[in-house]
């Protein structure tokens, strides 16, 4: 099916293009990996389309690649940018969008592909000659170089891997790639877009702390006070959500809580002793027994945990064990030696895999990590404190006394 373009009337520079600085730069190279980093607002994505944009009229049958880690992420961010300022009025007219393909198809037999990596199949069966991904630092180091393969189809005189990023913490793969010479990193500026205005940057300037480092200012640049910023990468450790194994060991984690919040989280363990979170309840004002019986509804046809780990308030437990029938045992709880155990079991292994993930519909798990990671309030402190403690008890309860012989020794820390 062909859908028609966006055909709403473009910006004036939908007509005319004219890069300056870091962009220009990333226009002349003909490196197999350039990535333009750099402050938000500086023209990074408008940039590479254009780039990309260019490849297509000029070299007839070439194969181009827009992606992202989701196909979905797409539609809203770098496809609008494309057809409404990339794209003149004629040129919106010329091409067509092939739904069932996805992809853009121009006269002389050119075409963009839109894709994500949640797509493997049409990304890694298909040879390209130039890829574009913006948000590149959503991808991990092993997807970036599965991609490096794919750059063959060979009808353009270079084929190149086009990525732009705003900066995130300095250990982040793409800048350390950069550091040993794989990839060349080109620093954008303001100065490079003649559309940022004087509004533009007084949002910016009104930004704080690591946000206005990396945002503001283009640092590559560690959050103050973080706590897992070296470990944490969304792009390894949010997975999305699967069908697990009945074989698998499940493992429930409870913190109490009635004004303060209450966490119960439930983890499967894989046959290399990874973990997945894959529920979790988080609330406020609720009384146990209730919280208990919603526990059972949740998790109804899943196997029977194997442990049920908890915080050490006796009543509290009690009153779940009567209402569930299920035995649970104290957590083991030093801050210190839990954040280790978390750190230990988010940082890649030497199979390269990390040993603790989040299942993308657990949305607050992931997310309050992530903001112990960067040290942003978006949820209050407190509430942080639920879910990391939780997920703390999990991760370093191999070293309590009560695992029962039936549990993997590798299953919970180290």
């Amino acid at each position: 099916m062909i859908a028609p373009l966006d055909r709403r009337p473009s910006s004036p520079a939908g007509h005319f293009y004219q890069p300056y600085g870091a962009a220009l730069s990333m226009w002349k190279s003909r490196r197999r990996e350039v990535v333009l980093a750099g402050p938000a607002n500086t023209g990074k994505t408008r940039a590479n389309l254009e780039k990309l944009h260019l490849c297509a009229k000029k070299y007839p049958g070439m194969r181009g690649l827009l992606l992202r880690k989701t196909r979905k992420a797409l539609t809203q961010s770098a496809m609008v940018t494309y057809e409404r300022k990339v794209l003149s009025e004629a040129w919106r007219h010329a091409l067509h969008f092939n739904t069932h393909d996805q992809q853009y198809e121009y006269p002389n037999g050119s075409i963009i592909a839109v894709s994500g990596m949640d797509d493997p199949q049409k990304v890694m069966s298909s040879e390209w000659d130039m890829i574009h991904v913006p948000e590149a630092t959503e991808l991990t180091e092993g997807d970036w170089q599965a991609l490096t393969i794919r750059l063959r189809n060979h009808v353009m005189p270079y084929q190149q891997l086009l990525g732009d990023v705003n900066p995130g913490p300095p250990t982040h793969w793409l800048k350390l790639r950069s550091e040993r010479g794989a990839t060349l990193m080109l620093h954008s500026r303001h100065a490079d877009n003649p559309a940022f205005t004087q509004e533009d940057g007084e949002v910016l300037d009104a930004l704080t702390g690591v946000w206005r480092k990396r945002y503001r200012d283009g640092m590559w640049a560690a959050a103050e006070g973080a706590v897992y910023e070296n470990e944490w990468d969304p792009a390894i450790h949010r997975v999305y959500r699967f069908d697990i194994p009945w074989q698998w060991p499940r493992y429930w984690v409870c913190d109490w809580g009635f004004r303060n919040p209450f966490c119960w989280q439930a983890y499967a363990q894989d046959y290399d002793g990874s973990l997945y979170r894959y529920h979790e309840i988080y609330r406020t004002g609720a009384l146990v027994e209730d919280l208990a019986k919603e526990m059972m509804a949740v998790t109804a046809g899943e196997p029977r945990p194997s442990a049920i780990i908890c915080d050490h308030d006796a009543e509290d437990r009690a009153t779940f064990e009567r209402h569930t029938g299920y035995d649970t045992v104290p957590a083991y709880k030093p801050i210190t030696m839990g954040i280790q155990a978390v750190q230990k079991r988010l940082r890649p292994k030497g199979n390269g895999r990390a040993s603790l993930f989040f299942c993308m519909t657990v949305w607050w798990a992931s997310r309050t990590l992530n903001s112990f990671a960067n040290n942003t309030p978006c949820v209050p402190r407190a509430n942080l404190n639920a879910t990391n403690g939780t997920c703390r008890m999990a991760a370093s309860s191999r070293r309590s006394r009560w695992i029962s012989t039936t549990m993997d020794s590798t299953v919970l820390g180290t």
